[in-house]
């Protein structure tokens, strides 16, 4: 594998090139744990300087090296070393032999791994750097002792020193997007962050084990980490060296902790020696920290258990797992997440003996949703004889992993369990969700309405027919789910579960037609209300959060999308696995990118939508068309076409409600292949039929596309002033104030409307509405011109790549003598001078400099930076 990509480092790397270029100067020392990164830091930093200007040498010092007077910078002095001298002599000789070979040029001196140099070198850095003949850099490893010289630089103040820390989050996604070839997905980036705890070398370890044991797959460019871990020879011996050897009481420590960490110390040390436990800590190898009232231990670095976790015998593993739920038990366990944990523990030493603790813990796995520990315990509860309650939370697990087909057979299994009409409902609904949103199974909103009437106790019937409005709101049958949902909000046995679907099939429907704020408030008010959903089924909390996305976006509220992305729900669900929730949020991401022009970026996170949801019935379709509307946006029209297809191909008839989105991408993936007109056929049906179902949010979008493309009447500006005033949102009041200024021609008012998307983070629309102000402008030899044209200039920053009809309208072509003229004469060039540069006469020029202002549509030379900015790039 070739050596990676430098990232990150900036500022420690820019005071290097700083330090160097003043050389001889003050140096540097950038200290840090093995791995960190400093070798490397070193070598980018010196690959920049200047050879010719300054001589560099350098050297890297090993233990090998330590005993050897000079041995360390031996490549960098001549080979003729006087025999038999004195230390003093040497230094002297080695001085006046890097003199000769600088011949005058600044002297750099940087060593690697500075703290194993001989003492004989090490006098040598000191005595350069203290009498200031070269400027010395140097890595030294934090916590390994080091020659008193070498101590000295920093200590004498000689040299600053740097602690270089652990790569960023940030860093760290962009080393892996460099290192494996494009985006990795956010939760494969979590996963190996923790893991390396930021260090390079571990990281890189990290990878070409996942490489060599082909876990990291691709999918629409999207590449992701299965999480399988195959701990590779070289990062095993990389961890070895640094846990070093271990007596059987400080393993036991280790082991203890890898298994039970975070755990508490009073518990660690009633389960092991108390000395050991001081030992470990003293070594480096566990830390201790308080959390709250209570000191808990972890490993110091999350490898070290991954390593003693795999090398522990599995007859050890079930004992002290045993131990830990033992241990716990006996001390009440009464902490949030003991329950999970004992269970947990008792369920791989296979000590589990009752299914109702086993289903307690895959209720509280579930809220956490970590499906496949969820989907663990589940299936550990059936085979323990937990009956029915556990054989519906297995299915549950199975919906939200992928695995409808699975999820009916096990009921199906169940089915002689029912005894009840409680049991019936339940097993009816978790059978309703697994076929209907699992399988597609249209049939199945018939065969629940049918059922439910034959339910006798309403609270149970508000549970069915809650699911059933939802089921015919996703259907389409907008009418029929809001009939429903009024139902189980008027009947005051009415749990709230059912409430909670029911206003989520409400709020629906009041965003799509007019109240998209109103819905993200009170969706925010619901969420108290729908923490038993997620106890009881993420697949049904997921039915919330599409509601409160679907009604941030038609609001246009960029800043309430990327608040939902880094709140609780968004970390749970890349942490537990929960596919549909995951690639749900990477949808909302990429269509709030999009939004905001910010194309790149919503390509990376549609494909990562795409890739996470491929085999997933629920929103597979809805990321393809994603993906389909930004490429056709950067009018990459062959990558539209595809993405289309395989929208159409995945979209599930059981998310009907879906169609606007579908039929918005189609739009602009025909616009992308030059297919104008049936672009505009596309969107006028889908006009027509958004306003039969009264869908006025989404129509604004729609009625947007068509004066986009190029299509404005005097009915399209009314029909969209009239939406203005009842859609709630800013959104719709830019868009009918940008289409009554393109109609009447004002391009001052266009400049307004620019502004006010922009305000709104959607960079394109202001820029599509400042290109069009721009050309109105300099038509009317308007005063605004320039500032029109700088306001485009700078829209255009924020949405690169961006290639819609409203960007493409013809801008002036200035000749190539013309651009010549123009630009030496934007930036101060007077017209004698620019005569004497191209050989022309100062008429010539003058008259050239006329013809530009009358096709810019400017008055003078001040204006002329801004408007040059906007102009093709291919202008000849």
């Amino acid at each position: 594998m070739p050596p990676w990509t430098f990232v990150g480092r900036s500022a420690a790397l820019e005071r290097l090139l700083a330090a160097a270029n003043a050389a001889p100067g003050r140096g540097l020392v950038f200290g840090g744990g093995a791995g960190i990164g400093k070798t490397r830091l070193l070598r980018e930093g010196l690959r920049a300087l200047d050879a010719d200007r300054l001589a560099v040498w350098t050297a890297t010092a090993t233990a090998a090296t330590t005993g050897l007077p000079l041995g360390s910078l031996a490549p960098s002095l001549p080979p003729d070393q006087p025999p038999g001298g004195t230390s003093v002599a040497l230094l002297r000789w080695a001085v006046d032999s890097l003199d000769r070979q600088a011949a005058g040029r600044p002297i750099v001196v940087a060593i690697d791994n500075s703290h194993l140099l001989d003492p004989l070198s090490a006098a040598l850095v000191y005595y350069l750097a203290r009498s200031e003949r070269a400027t010395v850099f140097a890595a030294v490893r934090t916590g390994e002792p080091a020659p008193e010289s070498i101590r000295a630089l920093w200590t004498d103040d000689l040299v600053d020193r740097i602690e270089l820390g652990p790569l960023t989050h940030e860093e760290t996604a962009d080393l892996l997007k460099h290192a494996l070839g494009g985006p990795v997905d956010p939760a494969s980036v979590d996963r190996l962050w923790q893991l390396s705890q930021g260090n390079a070398l571990l990281l890189r370890e990290l990878v070409l084990a996942a490489r060599a044991a082909g876990t990291i797959v691709e999918r629409f460019g999207v590449r992701r980490w299965t999480g399988q871990l195959d701990l590779a020879p070289s990062l095993t011996e990389i961890i070895d060296a640094r846990v070093g050897l271990l007596t059987s009481e400080v393993r036991t420590v280790l082991e203890l902790i890898a298994f039970g960490e975070p755990i508490g110390l009073a518990l660690l040390t009633r389960a092991a020696d108390p000395e050991a436990v001081e030992m470990a800590e003293e070594r480096g190898l566990l830390r201790v920290v308080r959390d709250g009232r209570r000191t808990i231990v972890r490993l110091a670095q999350p490898l070290y258990g991954e390593v003693v976790r795999q090398r522990c015998p599995l007859t050890r593993i079930r004992r002290l797992k045993a131990t830990l739920a033992d241990l716990t038990e006996s001390v009440g366990a009464n902490r949030r997440d003991d329950l999970l944990r004992v269970a947990v523990w008792r369920l791989d030493s296979d000590t589990a003996t009752d299914p109702k603790v086993l289903l307690a813990a895959c209720q509280r796995a579930f809220a956490r949703y970590d499906i496949p520990l969820a989907g663990r315990l589940a299936k550990a509860a059936v085979s323990l004889g937990g009956g029915l309650v556990a054989a519906l939370a297995l299915a549950s697990t199975l919906i939200c992993a992928g695995r409808p087909e699975e999820s009916v057979a096990i009921l199906d299994q169940a089915r002689p369990l029912v005894v009840s009409e409680r049991d019936q409902v339940n097993w009816m609904i978790t059978r309703a969700v697994a076929t209907y949103w699992g399988l597609g199974d249209l049939s199945t909103i018939g065969s629940l309405a049918l059922a439910s009437t034959q339910i006798a106790d309403p609270r149970d019937q508000a549970r069915a027919m809650a699911v059933e409005s939802l089921m015919r709101l996703h259907h389409g049958e907008c009418a029929s789910a809001t009939t429903l949902a009024r139902q189980v909000l008027d009947n005051p046995a009415s749990a709230p579960d059912p409430r909670a679907l029911a206003h989520c099939t409400m709020a629906y429907l009041r965003a799509a037609r007019g109240a998209p704020r109103q819905v993200v408030r009170a969706m925010g008010d619901l969420d108290s209300s729908t923490a038993t959903l997620r106890l009881a089924s993420p697949a049904l909390q997921f039915a919330v959060e599409f509601t409160r996305g679907t009604a941030m976006v038609l609001a246009g509220d960029l800043p309430a999308i990327g608040a939902t992305a880094a709140a609780e729900f968004s970390g749970m669900v890349r942490a537990g696995e929960f596919r549909m929730g995951s690639g749900y949020l990477a949808i909302l991401r990429a269509q709030a990118a999009r939004l905001g022009g910010a194309l790149s970026e919503a390509a990376g996170a549609a494909a990562q939508a795409a890739a996470t949801l491929h085999d997933t019935p629920l929103g597979a379709g809805l990321a393809h068309a994603e993906r389909a509307h930004i490429a056709a946006l950067g009018a990459h029209s062959e990558l539209a076409a595809e993405a289309m297809t395989e929208a159409d191909r995945t979209a599930s008839q059981s998310m009907t409600i879906m169609y606007p989105w579908f039929e918005h991408a189609r739009c602009w993936v025909l616009v992308s292949a030059g297919k104008l007109e049936e672009a505009l056929s596309v969107t006028d049906n889908l006009v027509t039929r958004l306003r039969a179902d009264g869908f006025a949010t989404h129509e604004v979008v729609a009625l947007h596309d068509i004066v986009r493309l190029g299509r404005l009447d005097e009915a399209i500006v009314e029909r969209l002033i009239a939406l203005s005033a009842t859609v709630e949102s800013q959104y719709a009041t830019l868009v009918a104030r940008y289409a009554g200024a393109l109609f009447e021609r004002d391009g001052a008012r266009l400049l307004v409307a620019a502004d006010g998307f922009a305000e709104c983070g959607m960079y394109l629309y202001a820029a599509e509405s400042a290109v069009g102000a721009v050309t109105l402008l300099r038509a009317a030899r308007s005063p605004q011109t320039p500032r029109a044209s700088q306001r485009v200039a700078e829209l255009l920053e924020s949405c690169q790549g961006a290639k819609t009809p409203p960007l493409a309208v013809q801008r002036p072509r200035l000749t190539g003598r013309e651009r010549q003229v123009a630009r030496l004469a934007a930036v101060g060039v007077s017209s004698k001078e620019i005569a004497e540069q191209l050989y022309l006469s100062s008429r010539t020029v003058d008259n050239h400099l006329m013809r530009v202002y009358a096709k810019l549509g400017v008055s003078g030379r001040s204006e002329l930076a801004a408007a040059l900015g906007i102009l093709p790039y291919d202008t000849p």
